[in-house]
């Protein structure tokens, strides 16, 4: 029971890595905030049915007033927030090259992937305050660090700024005994890239790039997060934690 005790509180909790966090998390002993656009009702099912603790609450983190309420909501409900996992994002089919992705795209992907994740922590890191210290950790990706095989400039700048805002947050809170990590999957099978990825042709174009041969599984993603989240990993802080199968240690696959 490796998060026996704690409170944990998970966005995008309704499917792929978030609803993976949320049952890992509740396995391991949390009390469990699920977050989502809508209530994560299924996600909840789950937990409970598997003798865990768990509640759901509705927020558009990109919203300051849902980010607040979210954590009040965490506060009331369970006293207090040892753990937040910012970890809803979006991919935009559109989202494109620099030259012809529409403002508008920019805009809806930066608000939910970036300003998302610093409306999470402006509120989180306050309640972590109040109970002595926590773990926050935040979804950037593995092309936070380089480019990715097809364009998609919004969400790879998006994931860019939320690499290097954990940075600095995990700096300057880190003598508060509140650590920040930003963790850096590789692509994961999920129902989002799954659809974005329906096209043979470009879902190969992904997958010659990653050393293993496959996408990552949610599950593959959650443990990695379920470790900067507990003890285990007390001094690490701070880090770009990557969890991408070798992509970026890779500078050619061979078939």
């Amino acid at each position: 029971m490796r998060l026996a005790n704690k409170v944990a509180l998970i966005t995008g909790a309704a499917s792929g890595i978030g609803k993976a966090s949320c049952l890992r998390f509740a396995q391991e002993g949390a009390k469990i905030v699920c977050v989502d656009l809508k209530p994560a009702d299924e996600t909840v099912d789950e937990i409970r049915k598997a003798g865990g603790e768990a509640s759901a609450v509705a927020a558009d983190v990109s919203k300051a007033k849902d980010s607040e309420a979210m954590v009040a909501f965490a506060e009331k409900t369970y006293g207090k927030l040892d753990i937040a996992f910012n970890n809803a994002g979006v991919f935009h089919p559109k989202d494109d090259s620099v030259t012809n992705t529409d403002e508008e795209i920019w805009d809806f992907v930066i608000d939910v992937n970036l300003k998302g994740v610093f409306l999470g922590c402006k509120y989180e890191i306050p309640a972590m305050l109040r109970n002595g210290g926590g773990s926050i950790i935040n979804t950037a990706s593995f092309v936070a660090i380089m480019g990715a095989a097809a364009p998609q400039i919004a969400y790879t700048a998006s994931k860019g700024g939320v690499l290097s805002m954990t940075r600095e947050i995990a700096v300057e809170f880190a003598r508060k005994n509140i650590r920040v990590n930003a963790l850096c999957p590789g692509p994961v099978e999920t129902p989002l890239l799954q659809e974005l990825l329906s096209d043979p042709a470009r879902r190969q174009r992904r997958l010659v790039h990653i050393p293993p041969g496959r996408f990552a599984r949610a599950e593959e993603m959650a443990n990695a997060a379920l470790y900067l989240a507990s003890d285990e990993a007390s001094y690490v802080n701070g880090s770009t934690f990557m969890v991408d199968g070798g992509i970026t240690a890779a500078y050619i696959t061979p078939e």
